[in-house]
């Protein structure tokens, strides 16, 4: 009983007095936080028992958050693709949702703010994780960040040399660019035309990844195509020249004799200077026979089930055995006056070729190639 009577008396003395140092201490709350609010800029009226917070300053941002955004460059790597058509809304937020940038909001807001609005190009960029808005907006407008595939393409290369090129600089498969590249009537050459040999322009190509085997094949087949009409070869004339002057890339060593060469084989076209009508090169029965070699063997030449080889098949040429450059292209539709119908290097270093108009002249010509190469056997393979 003694026990309780006190314990009651406690409560009753106690309770008062600990309420009072509640009320104390909350007074001593509101007076800190009072200050702190003025400090960070913020106005309190009171209004009765009640109060209205005027809020500036770092406080507004708290109470009044902007969209989610990173700081800086960010870290990592991305690649992030822009297709056709996209507008920035659509950018916006596949940046958000690739993690890019930390929200929607954050970059078409930004946008919001720009005049005149940003043009974006199409392509796969370099880009990097928790970029901020800012830091995204830069890097899609600077074109050093847009990946690339170059795809180099040196004169006289031949349709399965510039396939291998395609595959390896853009990752795609040999056989599938083949297969695009059978489909020969889906890119706009010749109707004669058995393949797209001559028809893919020699050039530095540059293609967004991705790009399919197809569309490469095309923007080179344009590119050859405007070529011919830049040098004013009628549509019906394309295929002719074309095979001619893939067959003058093969056989012309340096530039200035490539009208020379083309007047070569014109003339043996010619039956008042060649009543044979055969053209009698070398790369193309080498072409025909699927072979690497300069030279070719007596078998390889009477072989007249190659219909390349220009030693038993008189007449034009069948068909492109090279993919031509303009200097080819413009020597076939101008071929230098003169009656020769012989050439021959007889110097692999300088390049100097001998054209002669006599088989006799030829042979001197042939003798005197002979002994630079006895004088350069590293060059006599």
């Amino acid at each position: 009983m003694t026990n309780e009577t006190h314990g009651g008396d406690s409560i009753a003395q106690h309770t008062p007095q600990s309420s009072v140092g509640g009320r104390r201490q909350r007074r001593g709350k509101r007076r800190g936080l009072l200050i702190s609010l003025i400090s960070a800029g913020v106005v309190v009226v009171l209004l009765g028992t009640g109060a209205v917070l005027y809020v500036s300053g770092a406080l507004d941002s708290i109470i009044h958050p902007g969209p989610a955004d990173y700081e800086g460059a960010g870290t990592g790597s991305v690649s992030f693709t822009i297709t056709p058509g996209e507008n920035g809304e659509q950018i916006a937020q596949s940046l958000f949702d690739e993690g890019v940038t930390a929200s929607f909001e954050a970059f078409y807001n930004l946008l919001l703010t720009l005049d005149p609005q940003p043009i974006f190009v199409p392509g796969v960029f370099t880009l990097k994780e928790h970029m901020s808005a800012q830091a995204a907006l830069d890097a899609l407008l600077n074109h050093d960040n847009l990946q690339v595939d170059t795809v180099a393409i040196p004169e006289g290369t031949s349709e399965a040399g510039v396939i291998a090129t395609i595959a390896e600089a853009t990752g795609l498969k040999e056989a599938d660019i083949q297969a695009a590249a059978n489909d020969v009537a889906s890119f706009g050459v010749p109707a004669e035309s058995p393949k797209l040999e001559g028809f893919l322009f020699p050039a530095t190509y540059t293609f967004t990844p991705g790009t399919s085997a197809h569309d490469i094949l095309q923007a080179m087949v344009d590119r050859c195509m405007q070529s011919l009409d830049d040098a004013g070869v009628a549509p019906a004339d394309r295929f002719k020249i074309i095979t001619m002057a893939s067959l003058i890339q093969k056989e012309a060593g340096i530039a200035p004799d490539f009208p020379k060469v083309s007047r070569v084989f014109w003339n043996r076209l010619d039956e008042n200077y060649w009543p044979t009508g055969l053209l009698e090169s070398d790369a193309t029965v080498a072409y025909g026979a699927g072979i690497k070699r300069v030279e070719t063997t007596v078998a390889e030449r009477a072989n007249a089930d190659n219909p390349y080889n220009t030693y038993v098949h008189p007449g034009p040429l069948f068909a492109p055995i090279s993919n031509p450059g303009d200097v080819a292209i413009d020597a076939a539709l101008h071929p230098s006056d003169g009656p020769w119908l012989y050439f021959v290097c007889v110097n692999y270093e300088t390049g100097e070729t001998i054209f002669s108009t006599t088989a006799d002249e030829h042979a001197a010509a042939v003798d005197q190639w002979g002994q630079w190469l006895r004088e350069n056997p590293q060059y006599d393979e």
